[in-house]
Protein backbone atom coordinates (compact mmCIF):
# COMPACT_ATOMS: atom_id res chain seq x y z
CA UNK A 1 0.00 0.00 0.00
CA UNK A 2 1.58 3.44 -0.55
CA UNK A 3 2.13 5.58 2.11
CA UNK A 4 -0.22 8.03 1.40
CA UNK A 5 -2.99 5.19 1.50
CA UNK A 6 -1.15 4.49 4.95
CA UNK A 7 -1.56 7.68 6.61
CA UNK A 8 -5.01 7.98 5.58
CA UNK A 9 -6.30 4.41 7.21
CA UNK A 10 -3.81 5.65 10.29
CA UNK A 11 -2.18 2.32 10.88
CA UNK A 12 0.27 0.28 8.49
CA UNK A 13 -1.75 -2.74 9.21
CA UNK A 14 -2.91 -4.33 6.22
CA UNK A 15 -6.14 -4.60 8.40
CA UNK A 16 -6.88 -1.49 7.80
CA UNK A 17 -7.95 -2.23 3.70
CA UNK A 18 -10.30 -5.11 5.03
CA UNK A 19 -13.32 -4.25 3.73
CA UNK A 20 -16.75 -3.62 6.18
CA UNK A 21 -19.93 -5.33 4.98
CA UNK A 22 -21.34 -3.23 2.23
CA UNK A 23 -25.22 -2.98 3.41
CA UNK A 24 -26.48 -2.75 6.78
CA UNK A 25 -29.48 -0.82 7.17
CA UNK A 26 -29.34 -1.57 11.02
CA UNK A 27 -26.04 0.38 11.63
CA UNK A 28 -26.77 3.75 10.47
CA UNK A 29 -28.44 5.19 13.28
CA UNK A 30 -26.79 3.48 16.07
CA UNK A 31 -28.05 1.12 18.74
CA UNK A 32 -30.91 1.83 21.03
CA UNK A 33 -30.03 2.34 24.69
CA UNK A 34 -30.81 -0.84 26.59
CA UNK A 35 -34.50 -1.71 27.66
CA UNK A 36 -34.73 -2.32 31.80
CA UNK A 37 -33.75 -5.54 32.27
CA UNK A 38 -37.01 -7.72 32.46
CA UNK A 39 -38.03 -10.25 35.84
CA UNK A 40 -35.64 -13.05 35.95
CA UNK A 41 -36.76 -15.99 33.57
CA UNK A 42 -35.49 -19.66 32.90
CA UNK A 43 -32.56 -19.64 30.31
CA UNK A 44 -33.34 -20.62 26.78
CA UNK A 45 -33.49 -24.74 26.10
CA UNK A 46 -33.69 -24.11 22.18
CA UNK A 47 -31.52 -25.97 19.60
CA UNK A 48 -28.91 -23.75 19.48
CA UNK A 49 -28.52 -20.01 19.41
CA UNK A 50 -31.22 -17.65 17.73
CA UNK A 51 -30.34 -15.97 14.24
CA UNK A 52 -29.27 -12.54 14.32
CA UNK A 53 -32.61 -10.09 14.40
CA UNK A 54 -34.47 -13.10 16.44
CA UNK A 55 -35.34 -13.91 19.78
CA UNK A 56 -36.71 -16.93 21.19
CA UNK A 57 -39.01 -17.30 24.09
CA UNK A 58 -37.75 -19.06 27.13
CA UNK A 59 -38.66 -23.19 26.99
CA UNK A 60 -37.76 -26.18 24.80
CA UNK A 61 -38.21 -25.94 21.01
CA UNK A 62 -38.31 -22.22 20.78
CA UNK A 63 -42.06 -20.32 20.22
CA UNK A 64 -43.32 -23.73 18.85
CA UNK A 65 -42.56 -25.72 22.12
CA UNK A 66 -44.57 -24.10 24.58
CA UNK A 67 -46.11 -27.07 25.99
CA UNK A 68 -43.22 -28.77 27.04
CA UNK A 69 -42.41 -25.81 28.80
CA UNK A 70 -41.36 -25.76 32.44
CA UNK A 71 -41.36 -22.55 35.16
CA UNK A 72 -39.82 -22.92 38.23
CA UNK A 73 -43.22 -21.71 39.97
CA UNK A 74 -45.18 -24.19 39.03
CA UNK A 75 -45.72 -27.42 41.15
CA UNK A 76 -42.95 -29.73 40.87
CA UNK A 77 -42.63 -32.10 38.37
CA UNK A 78 -43.70 -36.14 39.58
CA UNK A 79 -41.07 -38.94 39.02
CA UNK A 80 -41.77 -40.20 35.45
CA UNK A 81 -41.89 -36.92 34.10
CA UNK A 82 -46.28 -37.06 34.37
CA UNK A 83 -48.00 -33.67 35.62
CA UNK A 84 -49.36 -35.21 38.66
CA UNK A 85 -52.90 -33.30 37.37
CA UNK A 86 -56.19 -34.21 34.80
CA UNK A 87 -56.14 -33.37 31.33
CA UNK A 88 -57.63 -30.03 32.23
CA UNK A 89 -55.24 -28.69 34.54
CA UNK A 90 -52.36 -29.05 32.54
CA UNK A 91 -54.03 -27.66 29.56
CA UNK A 92 -54.75 -24.55 32.11
CA UNK A 93 -51.26 -24.77 33.20
CA UNK A 94 -49.67 -24.91 29.56
CA UNK A 95 -51.75 -21.89 28.65
CA UNK A 96 -50.89 -19.97 32.03
CA UNK A 97 -47.03 -20.96 31.41
CA UNK A 98 -47.32 -19.70 27.27
CA UNK A 99 -48.72 -16.22 28.50
CA UNK A 100 -46.05 -15.74 31.10
CA UNK A 101 -43.63 -16.55 28.34
CA UNK A 102 -45.01 -14.92 25.61
CA UNK A 103 -45.90 -11.69 27.61
CA UNK A 104 -42.06 -11.26 29.27
CA UNK A 105 -40.37 -12.00 25.96
CA UNK A 106 -42.85 -9.21 23.83
CA UNK A 107 -41.92 -7.11 26.26
CA UNK A 108 -38.23 -7.12 25.41
CA UNK A 109 -38.40 -8.03 21.76
CA UNK A 110 -40.58 -4.63 21.06
CA UNK A 111 -38.10 -3.02 23.18
CA UNK A 112 -35.28 -4.07 20.67
CA UNK A 113 -37.57 -3.86 17.73
CA UNK A 114 -38.82 -7.26 17.05
CA UNK A 115 -41.74 -9.92 18.63
CA UNK A 116 -40.43 -12.91 19.20
CA UNK A 117 -42.34 -16.60 17.48
CA UNK A 118 -42.17 -17.65 13.87
CA UNK A 119 -43.10 -15.48 11.79
CA UNK A 120 -40.08 -12.79 12.99
CA UNK A 121 -42.53 -9.41 12.60
CA UNK A 122 -39.94 -6.40 12.78
CA UNK A 123 -40.46 -3.29 14.11
CA UNK A 124 -38.80 0.21 14.13
CA UNK A 125 -38.29 1.07 17.25
CA UNK A 126 -39.31 4.79 18.34
CA UNK A 127 -36.24 5.24 20.73
CA UNK A 128 -33.84 7.88 20.41
CA UNK A 129 -30.38 8.30 20.82
CA UNK A 130 -29.53 10.16 24.06
CA UNK A 131 -32.86 11.41 23.83
CA UNK A 132 -32.01 13.34 20.78
CA UNK A 133 -34.44 12.66 17.72
CA UNK A 134 -33.05 10.90 14.77
CA UNK A 135 -32.12 13.52 11.95
CA UNK A 136 -31.07 10.54 9.16
CA UNK A 137 -31.58 7.27 7.84
CA UNK A 138 -29.87 5.56 5.19
CA UNK A 139 -30.97 4.82 1.77
CA UNK A 140 -30.37 1.35 1.37
CA UNK A 141 -31.65 1.70 -2.35
CA UNK A 142 -28.52 4.01 -3.30
CA UNK A 143 -27.16 3.13 -5.27
CA UNK A 144 -28.70 0.92 -7.44
CA UNK A 145 -25.63 -0.80 -8.98
CA UNK A 146 -22.76 -0.68 -6.16
CA UNK A 147 -21.03 -3.30 -7.96
CA UNK A 148 -19.13 -0.11 -9.86
CA UNK A 149 -17.12 0.69 -6.94
CA UNK A 150 -14.36 -1.28 -7.79
CA UNK A 151 -11.36 0.46 -5.72
CA UNK A 152 -11.20 2.36 -2.31
CA UNK A 153 -13.76 5.55 -2.44
CA UNK A 154 -11.83 8.34 -1.32
CA UNK A 155 -14.09 11.17 -2.03
CA UNK A 156 -17.69 12.62 -2.65
CA UNK A 157 -19.30 15.61 -4.42
CA UNK A 158 -22.64 16.76 -5.09
CA UNK A 159 -23.73 18.39 -8.19
CA UNK A 160 -27.21 19.83 -6.53
CA UNK A 161 -28.21 21.74 -9.92
CA UNK A 162 -27.93 19.14 -12.19
CA UNK A 163 -28.91 16.36 -9.75
CA UNK A 164 -25.65 14.17 -9.78
CA UNK A 165 -22.83 12.76 -7.62
CA UNK A 166 -19.41 11.83 -8.48
CA UNK A 167 -16.80 9.65 -6.60
CA UNK A 168 -13.54 9.20 -6.29
CA UNK A 169 -11.87 6.13 -5.83
CA UNK A 170 -8.72 4.77 -5.96
CA UNK A 171 -6.81 1.07 -7.26
CA UNK A 172 -4.87 -0.48 -9.99
CA UNK A 173 -6.76 -0.43 -13.55
CA UNK A 174 -9.89 0.95 -12.09
CA UNK A 175 -11.61 4.08 -13.24
CA UNK A 176 -10.82 7.18 -10.67
CA UNK A 177 -14.17 8.76 -11.18
CA UNK A 178 -17.60 7.25 -11.48
CA UNK A 179 -21.04 9.82 -11.98
CA UNK A 180 -24.27 8.54 -11.07
CA UNK A 181 -27.60 10.23 -10.64
CA UNK A 182 -29.00 11.25 -7.14
CA UNK A 183 -31.74 8.56 -7.62
CA UNK A 184 -28.44 5.91 -7.76
CA UNK A 185 -28.42 5.24 -11.39
CA UNK A 186 -24.58 4.94 -12.65
CA UNK A 187 -24.12 7.28 -15.75
CA UNK A 188 -20.78 6.74 -16.91
CA UNK A 189 -16.90 6.93 -15.47
CA UNK A 190 -13.71 8.32 -16.54
CA UNK A 191 -9.98 8.56 -15.67
CA UNK A 192 -8.00 10.31 -17.74
CA UNK A 193 -5.09 12.44 -15.92
CA UNK A 194 -6.41 11.06 -12.81
CA UNK A 195 -3.59 9.43 -10.37
CA UNK A 196 -4.62 9.38 -7.03
CA UNK A 197 -7.67 11.58 -6.26
CA UNK A 198 -8.18 12.75 -2.21
CA UNK A 199 -11.12 15.59 -2.68
CA UNK A 200 -13.41 16.21 -5.14
CA UNK A 201 -15.52 19.26 -5.66
CA UNK A 202 -18.50 20.53 -8.13
CA UNK A 203 -18.80 24.21 -9.01
CA UNK A 204 -21.73 25.19 -10.89
CA UNK A 205 -22.05 29.16 -12.43
CA UNK A 206 -24.73 30.33 -14.70
CA UNK A 207 -23.18 29.16 -18.11
CA UNK A 208 -21.86 25.49 -16.55
CA UNK A 209 -20.04 23.46 -14.12
CA UNK A 210 -17.07 22.03 -13.38
CA UNK A 211 -15.14 19.37 -10.79
CA UNK A 212 -12.32 19.97 -9.29
CA UNK A 213 -9.59 17.48 -8.38
CA UNK A 214 -7.06 17.47 -5.60
CA UNK A 215 -4.51 14.64 -6.89
CA UNK A 216 -1.71 13.42 -3.99
CA UNK A 217 0.06 10.91 -6.71
CA UNK A 218 3.49 11.10 -6.66
CA UNK A 219 3.17 10.04 -10.50
CA UNK A 220 3.28 12.84 -13.30
CA UNK A 221 -0.15 13.85 -12.85
CA UNK A 222 0.01 14.26 -8.84
CA UNK A 223 0.78 17.08 -6.15
CA UNK A 224 -2.16 18.93 -8.76
CA UNK A 225 -5.43 20.48 -8.38
CA UNK A 226 -7.00 20.15 -11.72
CA UNK A 227 -10.21 21.15 -13.07
CA UNK A 228 -12.66 19.17 -15.20
CA UNK A 229 -15.65 19.04 -17.11
CA UNK A 230 -18.40 17.05 -16.24
CA UNK A 231 -17.81 14.45 -18.89
CA UNK A 232 -13.44 14.55 -17.48
CA UNK A 233 -11.79 16.77 -20.26
CA UNK A 234 -9.04 18.88 -18.27
CA UNK A 235 -9.59 22.18 -18.08
CA UNK A 236 -6.95 23.78 -15.62
CA UNK A 237 -4.00 22.54 -14.02
CA UNK A 238 -2.88 24.04 -10.71
CA UNK A 239 0.93 23.29 -9.22
CA UNK A 240 3.30 21.76 -11.49
CA UNK A 241 2.43 18.76 -12.19
CA UNK A 242 4.83 15.36 -10.65
CA UNK A 243 6.71 17.81 -8.20
CA UNK A 244 6.26 19.00 -4.86
CA UNK A 245 6.85 22.30 -3.74
CA UNK A 246 5.91 25.41 -1.72
CA UNK A 247 6.19 27.80 -4.03
CA UNK A 248 3.57 30.04 -4.72
CA UNK A 249 5.47 31.46 -8.22
CA UNK A 250 4.93 28.85 -9.75
CA UNK A 251 2.62 27.61 -7.51
CA UNK A 252 3.26 24.39 -6.11
CA UNK A 253 1.10 21.85 -3.73
CA UNK A 254 2.93 18.87 -1.64
CA UNK A 255 -0.35 16.63 -1.76
CA UNK A 256 -3.23 18.65 -1.30
CA UNK A 257 -5.74 17.46 0.51
CA UNK A 258 -9.27 19.24 -0.51
CA UNK A 259 -10.72 22.53 -1.83
CA UNK A 260 -13.50 24.49 -1.65
CA UNK A 261 -14.94 26.74 -4.73
CA UNK A 262 -17.23 29.66 -3.54
CA UNK A 263 -19.94 31.14 -6.13
CA UNK A 264 -17.43 33.96 -6.96
CA UNK A 265 -14.82 31.63 -8.49
CA UNK A 266 -12.38 32.26 -5.40
CA UNK A 267 -10.50 28.97 -4.23
CA UNK A 268 -9.48 27.65 -0.38
CA UNK A 269 -7.51 24.86 -0.88
CA UNK A 270 -6.04 22.60 2.17
CA UNK A 271 -2.50 21.80 1.53
CA UNK A 272 -1.32 19.06 2.47
CA UNK A 273 -2.10 15.78 3.30
CA UNK A 274 1.38 14.77 5.11
CA UNK A 275 3.26 16.18 3.27
CA UNK A 276 6.03 19.16 3.43
CA UNK A 277 2.96 22.00 3.32
CA UNK A 278 0.43 22.41 5.91
CA UNK A 279 -1.38 25.77 5.18
CA UNK A 280 -4.69 27.11 3.84
CA UNK A 281 -4.33 28.88 0.46
CA UNK A 282 -7.18 31.35 -0.96
CA UNK A 283 -6.77 32.05 -4.78
CA UNK A 284 -8.50 34.67 -6.50
CA UNK A 285 -10.72 33.19 -9.64
CA UNK A 286 -7.41 33.60 -11.79
CA UNK A 287 -5.36 31.76 -9.52
CA UNK A 288 -3.31 34.20 -7.85
CA UNK A 289 -2.77 33.99 -4.30
CA UNK A 290 -5.20 36.26 -2.24
CA UNK A 291 -3.43 35.07 1.24
CA UNK A 292 -2.51 32.54 2.93
CA UNK A 293 -2.16 30.92 6.58
CA UNK A 294 -0.18 28.03 7.97
CA UNK A 295 2.52 26.51 9.31
CA UNK A 296 3.26 22.98 10.66
CA UNK A 297 2.44 22.91 14.18
CA UNK A 298 -0.58 23.19 16.97
CA UNK A 299 -0.79 27.08 18.01
CA UNK A 300 -3.47 29.06 16.63
CA UNK A 301 -3.33 29.28 13.23
CA UNK A 302 -1.06 26.07 12.52
CA UNK A 303 -1.96 22.94 11.34
CA UNK A 304 -1.04 19.29 11.48
CA UNK A 305 -2.50 17.31 8.43
CA UNK A 306 -5.22 20.16 7.15
CA UNK A 307 -7.41 17.59 5.48
CA UNK A 308 -10.91 19.66 4.58
CA UNK A 309 -12.16 22.97 3.84
CA UNK A 310 -15.85 24.47 3.86
CA UNK A 311 -16.63 27.69 3.50
CA UNK A 312 -20.20 28.89 5.79
CA UNK A 313 -22.99 31.75 4.40
CA UNK A 314 -21.37 34.15 6.96
CA UNK A 315 -17.97 34.48 5.88
CA UNK A 316 -16.46 31.60 8.05
CA UNK A 317 -14.18 29.16 6.57
CA UNK A 318 -13.95 26.06 8.25
CA UNK A 319 -10.50 23.95 8.00
CA UNK A 320 -10.56 19.97 9.73
CA UNK A 321 -7.10 20.11 11.39
CA UNK A 322 -6.94 16.50 11.73
CA UNK A 323 -3.72 15.91 13.43
CA UNK A 324 -4.36 18.32 16.11
CA UNK A 325 -7.90 17.48 17.08
CA UNK A 326 -9.68 20.12 16.15
CA UNK A 327 -11.82 22.14 13.29
CA UNK A 328 -10.57 25.99 13.09
CA UNK A 329 -11.98 28.65 11.65
CA UNK A 330 -10.68 31.74 9.74
CA UNK A 331 -12.27 35.32 8.13
CA UNK A 332 -12.92 34.54 4.64
CA UNK A 333 -11.71 38.51 3.25
CA UNK A 334 -9.00 38.67 5.45
CA UNK A 335 -7.52 35.45 6.66
CA UNK A 336 -7.68 36.19 10.28
CA UNK A 337 -8.23 33.26 13.17
CA UNK A 338 -11.62 33.74 14.68
CA UNK A 339 -11.47 30.90 16.65
CA UNK A 340 -11.39 26.54 16.80
CA UNK A 341 -12.96 23.58 18.27
CA UNK A 342 -11.66 20.99 20.13
CA UNK A 343 -14.13 19.42 22.73
CA UNK A 344 -15.28 16.91 20.37
CA UNK A 345 -12.57 15.70 19.19
CA UNK A 346 -10.96 13.65 22.01
CA UNK A 347 -11.61 10.15 20.54
CA UNK A 348 -10.57 11.31 16.69
CA UNK A 349 -9.75 13.89 14.94
CA UNK A 350 -11.83 15.89 11.87
CA UNK A 351 -11.32 14.24 8.60
CA UNK A 352 -14.29 15.86 6.76
CA UNK A 353 -16.33 18.91 7.03
CA UNK A 354 -19.68 20.10 5.64
CA UNK A 355 -22.73 22.21 6.22
CA UNK A 356 -26.25 20.86 5.85
CA UNK A 357 -28.18 22.65 3.44
CA UNK A 358 -30.37 25.35 5.99
CA UNK A 359 -26.38 26.08 7.38
CA UNK A 360 -27.80 24.93 11.00
CA UNK A 361 -25.36 22.14 11.66
CA UNK A 362 -21.50 20.84 10.24
CA UNK A 363 -21.23 17.35 9.10
CA UNK A 364 -17.75 15.84 10.37
CA UNK A 365 -16.28 12.47 9.58
CA UNK A 366 -13.91 10.89 12.26
CA UNK A 367 -12.38 8.22 10.49
CA UNK A 368 -10.80 5.70 13.28
CA UNK A 369 -14.05 5.33 15.11
CA UNK A 370 -16.56 4.96 11.93
CA UNK A 371 -18.56 8.02 12.91
CA UNK A 372 -20.12 11.22 11.69
CA UNK A 373 -21.18 14.01 14.03
CA UNK A 374 -23.43 16.32 13.48
CA UNK A 375 -22.90 19.64 15.35
CA UNK A 376 -24.47 22.75 15.67
CA UNK A 377 -23.45 25.71 13.82
CA UNK A 378 -22.75 29.07 15.88
CA UNK A 379 -24.15 31.96 15.55
CA UNK A 380 -22.53 35.53 13.72
CA UNK A 381 -19.82 36.96 15.78
CA UNK A 382 -19.17 33.74 17.86
CA UNK A 383 -17.28 30.59 17.63
CA UNK A 384 -17.35 29.44 20.99
CA UNK A 385 -16.71 25.10 21.61
CA UNK A 386 -18.45 22.60 19.62
CA UNK A 387 -21.90 21.45 20.52
CA UNK A 388 -22.60 17.64 19.12
CA UNK A 389 -26.66 17.45 18.75
CA UNK A 390 -26.26 14.26 17.13
CA UNK A 391 -24.24 11.11 15.85
CA UNK A 392 -24.04 8.41 13.26
CA UNK A 393 -22.43 5.43 14.17
CA UNK A 394 -21.10 3.32 11.42
CA UNK A 395 -20.14 -0.59 11.36
CA UNK A 396 -16.51 -1.34 12.20
CA UNK A 397 -13.88 -0.46 9.72
CA UNK A 398 -16.08 1.49 7.45
CA UNK A 399 -13.55 4.23 7.68
CA UNK A 400 -15.70 7.13 6.92
CA UNK A 401 -13.33 9.16 4.63
CA UNK A 402 -14.95 12.72 3.28
CA UNK A 403 -18.47 13.70 2.86
CA UNK A 404 -20.55 16.14 0.45
CA UNK A 405 -23.93 17.99 1.25
CA UNK A 406 -26.67 17.87 -1.33
CA UNK A 407 -27.84 22.01 -0.97
CA UNK A 408 -31.08 20.93 -2.38
CA UNK A 409 -32.29 18.06 -0.80
CA UNK A 410 -30.01 18.04 2.61
CA UNK A 411 -28.92 14.49 1.49
CA UNK A 412 -25.53 13.55 3.17
CA UNK A 413 -22.98 11.22 0.68
CA UNK A 414 -20.24 9.42 2.59
CA UNK A 415 -17.55 8.11 0.97
CA UNK A 416 -15.99 5.26 2.99
CA UNK A 417 -12.36 3.80 2.80
CA UNK A 418 -12.76 0.82 4.47
CA UNK A 419 -16.08 -0.49 3.08
CA UNK A 420 -14.95 1.01 -0.41
CA UNK A 421 -18.70 2.44 -0.88
CA UNK A 422 -20.52 5.84 -0.78
CA UNK A 423 -23.71 6.03 0.84
CA UNK A 424 -26.60 8.09 1.03
CA UNK A 425 -28.47 9.22 4.26
CA UNK A 426 -31.69 11.10 3.58
CA UNK A 427 -33.00 13.93 6.56
CA UNK A 428 -35.77 13.22 8.07
CA UNK A 429 -37.33 16.27 7.99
Amino acid sequence: MPAQERRELGVDSPVARLPAPRRSAERCLGAPPRPPRAAPEPPPRGPGPARRGEQRPPGRGGAGGAAATWLPWQPARPPGGGSGRGPGAAMAGTLLALLALLGGSQVRGAARGFVPGPPVLKAEHSLPWKGEQQMYKLDIGWPKTPEHFTGQTFCVAVDSVHGLVYVGQRGDNVPKVLVFSEEGNFLHSWNDTVEMPHGIFVWNTAIGSSVWITDVGTGKYGHTVKQYSPLGKLMQVLGTPGNAGSSLIPLQFDQPAELFVDETGEIYVVDGDGGMNNRLLKLTDDYKEMWLTGTNGSGIGQFRIPHSVTVDAFGRVWVADRGNKRIQVFDKVTGEWLGSWSGCFSEDGPYSVRFTADYKYLIVAQLNINRLAILAAPPVGSIGDCVMVHSVQLADETKPHLVDVDMRSGAVYVAEIGAQQVQKYVPLS
